[in-house]
């Protein structure tokens, strides 16, 4: 079947018609935010956060009003973050849905004014340096951004800035598309128009966030096996992007997610390139440049500090540091986040409205805990392979700090994955006893942290004698012996670890054993600067 030519003429020229007649709509600013981050799903336990290339994300809900005319528009919606994942955005609100979505790939930048104005006229003004005068004349730019700019004047075709005379262009205006802050549009229809609340929700790649915890021994943890400390927990959360988020209500999400797509590739953030021009040489080696170099721009001023009030409540500015800011345990006043369930993860509702910097990393503090119960733990492996030398095998046990998550310990709250700092008292005020990591503790779990290994408590251990004779199956008896010195002056308990459960017969003499973490454990006591042996046989589960 044919076609008439003009009917084919008209079918083409529709298309451009009318998107020239759909209306530009510009969103107000947001209205209300919501930013809740998810940390780097990569990220594992004792890894630090990259404060300068964070590789988690955030899902931004913005609330913004629009007014939309009849028929087709386009909305436009100014200052959304530059690392937005566009294609996981979502537009609710809008009585038409959405029928295109779009995300600008270049800003305002000086190359991208002169592409834009390419084949228009702008205005260049020299300065003589003789003189100082100013001369402004028009000129049709003739070529792109693309290392030389060619303009063409009453005199001629020239480059720019290559006569090493002062210059300055002057455009006439902005070039359509171009914008100072990211953009992203979509397309719509509304037979009637009208005036509406839209929420756009997205995400967006370059956030992450950690826990930061500070424990301070109450009293010194020789007056008794259990103690009491207090802990303070830091969300140091950091936004690499270039928007910053005021007044937002902030969530963050602890656990990790399985994150199949990639998206910083998604992400695409535009681009503002810079101009860059290339003229023919001036002078030469010997005789170095003619164009006096300008001198080097000052140095950046400081960063600011945390500061002090002298009630002690801590005033924390966003700063872009990729160490903690809080390196000193101090009376806080906290705002509590509150804890609630998603599914298997753990989301955390800061209660008052923040603001999250660009280019800036925050900390918020979010739990205070004045009375949490807790042990030092002393533990050492004993190899059943090994045979005890009772004269030099003695060798430090490890340390943890013992408690639960329980209330009646003081805590009952889900705690993050971070990192903790211990403070202890001491004669001349607190001191650093330990730095070590948290990987993500729910209620009701044991909370076990490894602290440096002791110097007071030292153990031997190993085997003693074997029996002459295999049983039926083959396997032997093995005695096994530890002995324990304690150069504390209070009590100690500790535990062997005396092999791996389901792999040996382990019968302990006077003791029971129990499983922990994979091992059949003992725990036992050993009185203040004093030692203990303690005696065990075992066999093979397996032939």
């Amino acid at each position: 079947m044919r076609f008439p030519a003009f009917l084919l003429l008209a079918s083409i020229m529709a298309a451009p018609a009318a998107a020239q007649d759909r209306a530009v709509v510009e969103a107000s600013a947001p209205s209300d935010l919501s930013v809740t981050i998810y940390r780097d799903p990569n990220r594992g336990e004792g890894e630090e956060m990259e404060a300068d290339w964070p590789e988690g994300f955030a899902m931004i809900s913005e609330t913004r009003t629009v007014t939309l005319p009849a028929g087709q528009s386009t909305i436009r919606f100014d200052g959304v973050a530059e690392g937005m994942v566009a294609v996981s955005a979502i537009v609710t609100g809008l009585p038409g849905g959405t029928i295109e979505k779009n995300r600008n790939a270049e800003l305002l930048s000086p190359a991208a004014l002169v592409n834009g104005a390419l084949g228009n006229r702008i205005t260049i003004t020299r300065t003589n340096p003789a003189t100082g005068q100013a001369v402004s004349e028009r000129a049709i730019v003739r070529t792109r951004a693309d290392g030389g700019l060619v303009l063409q004047s009453n005199g001629g075709f020239e480059a720019v800035r290559c006569a090493g005379i002062p210059e300055t262009l002057t455009f006439d205006g902005v070039p359509t598309g171009l914008s100072a802050k990211p953009v992203f549009s979509i397309d719509t229809q509304d037979d009637s128009g009208g005036t509406y609340e839209v929420t756009l929700t997205y995400l967006a790649w370059g956030f992450d966030w950690q826990a930061d915890y500070i424990a301070t021994f109450n009293n010194k943890s020789g007056q008794g096996d259990e103690f009491e400390m207090s802990v303070l927990s830091w969300l140091s959360l950091v936004n690499d992007n270039g928007q910053s988020f005021e007044n937002t209500q902030l969530l963050v999400i602890a656990g990790t997610l399985n994150v199949e797509s990639d998206f910083e590739e998604l992400a695409d953030p535009p681009v503002a390139r810079p101009l860059r021009l290339t003229c023919y040489p001036l002078g030469n080696t010997k005789q170095g440049s003619a164009v006096p170099l300008p001198p080097p721009p000052p140095p950046p001023p400081p960063a600011p500090m945390a500061a002090y009030a002298d009630d002690g409540v801590i005033v924390v500015t966003a700063m872009k540091r990729s160490e903690s800011l809080q390196e000193a345990p101090l009376a806080v006043s906290v705002m509590s986040a509150e804890e609630e369930q998603l599914g298997d993860l753990k989301l955390y509702r800061v209660p008052e409205r923040v603001t999250v910097s660009a280019k800036g990393l925050k900390q918020v503090a979010f739990l205070n805990k004045q009375d949490v119960r807790a042990r030092l733990l002393y533990v050492r492996e004993c190899s059943p392979y090994s045979w005890r030398d009772p004269d030099r095998a003695f060798g430090s046990a490890e340390m943890l700090l013992v408690t639960k998550n329980t209330e009646d310990k003081g805590l009952g709250v889900a705690l993050p994955q971070g990192s903790m700092t211990v403070y202890e008292p001491g004669g001349f005020g607190l001191q650093l006893a330990a730095k070590t990591d948290l990987r993500d503790y729910a209620r009701g779990q044991d909370i076990e942290l490894e602290m440096p290994d002791s110097n007071q408590v030292n153990v031997s251990c190993g085997r003693i004698e074997e029996d002459a004779e295999p049983d039926e199956n083959g396997r032997k008896w093995v005695k096994m012996e530890a002995e324990v010195r304690n150069a504390n002056p209070h009590d100690v308990t500790i535990r062997l670890q005396l092999g791996e459960s389901g792999r040996w017969d382990i019968r302990p003499r006077g003791a029971k054993t129990r499983v922990k973490n994979g091992y059949e454990v003992v725990e036992i006591k050993i009185a203040a600067n004093s030692s203990r042996e303690f005696r065990w046989k075992m066999r093979s589960s397996s032939r």
